[in-house]
């Protein structure tokens, strides 16, 4: 971490996490550069709260933090058996069903298994605020996932957790705003059915999106999961 200057902060999208992170490890390219951000460790060998000992890069915003994880493949996996995702305090165990991490042109890239830590012994542990999302990277083939490592994220869920949600800056209207000292803004869009409303009362030529300054909108998007 003291090697990053003042103000570095790791972001990913699940796009660049799988299509990028994990695809370069699994086929052993650019290691030294990867590993200085995402560490490989044995992530279910040990408790969540112990795993930031082995951080790389986290995202160091209070309401986001996140750490990241190349996690080997188990030895009983490699014999056909499933993975162990007890630790020494509690056990990790899967939520929902696993979904698929698409690129932006809509190619399949892998697959994502969120889970909720544990703590104390299966199946009457204590459910707590710690969560994990592993990704596995599909073959070339895309029929089948590789095994030899997965990427982890792992978060605290009183954490903000819109991973994925950028807000998309119009270039012209931040320039014309920077130029008079207006707060850039961003086009946060609007439903349907609000652009019928808004169109109806506006000008014949339609009526420009809904802007709001950006302070706004991460003050409202971090209420969301106070």
């Amino acid at each position: 971490m003291n090697d990053f200057p003042p103000g570095y902060r790791f972001f990913p999208t699940e796009e660049e996490l799988v299509g990028f992170y994990l695809q370069n490890k699994l086929e052993n390219k650019r290691e030294e550069d990867m590993e200085r951000v995402i560490p490989v460790v044995h992530v279910y060998s040990v408790d969540p709260w112990q795993l930031l000992d082995y951080t790389g890069v986290p995202s160091t915003d209070e309401g986001d933090q996140q750490w990241f994880f190349f996690c080997p493949r188990q030895e009983r996996e490699t014999q056909g058996g499933r993975p162990s995702r007890t630790t020494p305090s509690g056990y990790w165990k899967a939520t929902g069903s696993p979904s698929a991490v698409y690129s932006s042109t809509n190619r399949p890239l892998g697959m994502k298994k969120s889970m909720v830590f544990y703590q104390g012994k299966a199946p009457i542990g204590t459910k707590s605020k710690w969560k994990l999302n592993e990704y596995r990277a599909y073959q070339e083939d895309g029929l089948q996932l590789r095994s030899e490592f997965s990427l982890c994220r792992l978060y605290n869920s009183s954490g903000l957790r819109h991973f994925d949600k950028r807000p998309l800056m119009n270039p012209t209207i931040v320039e014309n705003q920077i130029g008079s000292n207006k707060k850039p803004t961003i086009d946060v869009g609007v439903s349907s059915s609000k652009k019928k409303r808004s169109n109806d009362n506006s000008s014949s030529d339609g009526g420009d999106p809904q802007l709001y300054p950006l302070d706004h909108i991460e003050k409202n998007e971090q209420s969301k999961f106070v």
